[in-house]
């Protein structure tokens, strides 16, 4: 009904133009850990970090950090995640922990089991009703509010494992999906419950033509994917053709320009694109504003951040912590530097660090972007080669050549001591041209490996061009294919290792 889009863009506008400048004082993640802590203060993990004591010292911050290690998600299992996942009670949050989302991270990495509340859902709740009033900005017309919502997800169908539920975050938040929403939220339940990926692509596109939908989210190759098969499938010249009203694409987790071709072409018209920031453990940023370079964080939504620069001092060239490592919270924090991000949640993870690499790049604003994980790094010889350098390298590259790279992957080889390449598309490349471009561009962005490639300590790297299907049939052989599994962009010995047989193996040959 028009009175219902009517009703809604109003709302949207009102409550953006109320919230658009709030939750960006420090004080704000002040007393968000002021009440994570006296939430937390009798459960076990409270008692022997004594948050107690953390709230009533002179310094709540200084005194939090001094008693809390930082530790990863295995060092946090070993010690106190595993007895919550055995169903004991007040372990790290207090009652029994009834939800796990399971959560790979990329290929090769085994899966992780991460806390989900009822206190965590809700922020979830509240963050995702935020975000849609920031879609008021870009004065869509009223018919947009009307229509579906099209979330490219894990299965939802959840399994009851011992004392506990788990499956993927997206099934988890699903079942805790108002019933007002469901009609205006797509694949229906039966759908969004398929668990073999290309069952459940060869599903929507047949319901595709029945859906009416404004905005589609999720990782861009699986998106871009379902979109391109239903063009294909309808015979038809645009995704526009089935979806009139499509008007908005809501990303996260991945670089998403060397996608952004591919989806021009498959639209019949630009579409608005918004980032996200969103992960099993938690909704961290989003991005408020088309002209925005970066998301704002999220200061108010159960999360206490922490940030520990990138360097020598704080982490060696394995990327694993030093345990003097000093993290920094946001009103001490620089642009443009590399920071590991350090959440504390109402989840019960305490002093958690994800894995990811984030840079600011506005403090007034208190926006991020990702640039990179910190396992995702290269240093063979000392170039210090991060994947922001990577994927802005690569982007560049296609641009000055003309070409589309959607998919790469590159590993230290430390035999020959040097990087190899990989580089997949749909169309024929030539590799060695490519090649030349990107390492010239790298050399350009960072002066470690413009030095270290000077004088050929690191030696020419070995460059293999293919075709882009292989990239998502290795995600297929490992299970990994769809929702929102992502390609590892710098593989670790084992990925890379996995990597080599599945080509060799399977006599992949290059174009």
């Amino acid at each position: 009904m028009p009175i219902i889009g009517k009703l809604l863009k109003k709302t949207s506008e009102l409550n953006y133009k109320r919230t658009v400048h709030k939750g960006l004082d420090y004080k704000d993640q002040l007393k968000t850990l002021n009440k994570l802590l006296r939430y937390a203060s009798k459960t076990q993990f409270g008692i022997h970090f004594n948050f107690q004591g953390v709230l009533d010292a002179p310094d709540m911050v200084t005194a939090f950090q001094e008693q809390v290690p930082i530790k990863d998600y295995e060092q946090f299992y070993h010690d106190w995640l595993h007895r919550s996942i055995d169903g004991q009670r007040d372990v790290a949050w207090p009652g029994v922990v009834k939800y796990y989302a399971l959560s790979s991270g990329t290929t090769g990495s085994p899966s992780k089991r991460i806390p989900v509340t009822k206190q965590m859902i809700r922020s979830f709740q509240r963050t995702s009703i935020k975000q849609f009033t920031t879609v008021s900005e870009l004065n869509l017309p009223e018919i947009f509010y009307q229509k579906s919502f099209l979330a490219v997800g894990g299965s939802s169908k959840l399994e009851k494992v011992g004392n506990h539920i788990e499956g993927d975050l997206s099934g988890i938040l699903k079942k805790h999906t108002s019933i007002v929403l469901l009609p205006f939220t797509k694949p229906d339940a039966e759908t969004a419950a398929i668990k073999d990926w290309n069952k459940k692509l060869d599903r929507m596109v047949e319901m595709a033509s029945s859906w009416d939908i404004s905005t589609i989210a999720g990782v861009p190759s699986w998106c871009i994917m379902l979109m391109e098969r239903i063009v294909a499938h309808y015979k038809v010249n645009n995704i526009h053709d089935i979806w009139p009203n499509l008007e908005l694409y809501m990303y996260g987790g991945v670089y998403v320009e060397p996608y952004l071709s591919r989806l021009h072409k498959v639209c019949g018209r630009p579409i608005h694109t918004r980032n996200t920031y969103l992960a099993s453990e938690g909704y961290f940023a989003y991005q408020n504003h088309t002209a925005s370079k970066g998301m704002k964080l999220l200061l108010k939504s159960g999360i206490f951040f922490e940030f520990v620069p990138f360097n020598r001092d704080n982490f060696d060239e394995n990327g694993d912590i030093n345990p003097t490592a000093k993290a920094l919270t946001i009103d001490s924090v620089v642009l443009d530097e590399d920071y590991a991000l350090v959440i504390s949640t109402n989840a019960g993870l305490w002093r958690y660090m994800i894995g990811d690499l984030v840079q600011f790049t506005d403090l007034e604003k208190r926006e991020i972007k990702i640039s990179g994980r910190i396992k995702q790094y290269l240093s063979l010889v000392g170039e210090h080669l991060s994947l922001d350098n990577i994927n802005v390298a690569v982007q560049k590259a296609s641009e000055e050549l003309g070409l589309d790279i959607p998919e790469f992957c590159l590993f230290a080889d430390l035999e020959k001591q040097c990087h190899r390449w990989y580089f997949g598309s749909t169309s024929k490349l030539d590799g060695t041209v490519v090649m030349e471009t990107v390492d010239r561009i790298l050399g350009e962005l960072n002066d470690d490996y413009r030095a270290v490639r000077n004088y050929n300590t690191l030696k020419l790297p070995i460059v293999t061009s293919t075709s882009m299907k292989i990239f998502y049939d290795f995600m297929e052989a490992k299970g990994r294919l769809g929702s929102q599994n992502k390609f590892p962009r710098v593989m670790n010995q084992h990925q890379s290792k996995e990597w080599t047989i599945f080509i060799e193996q399977f006599n992949r040959p290059e174009w």
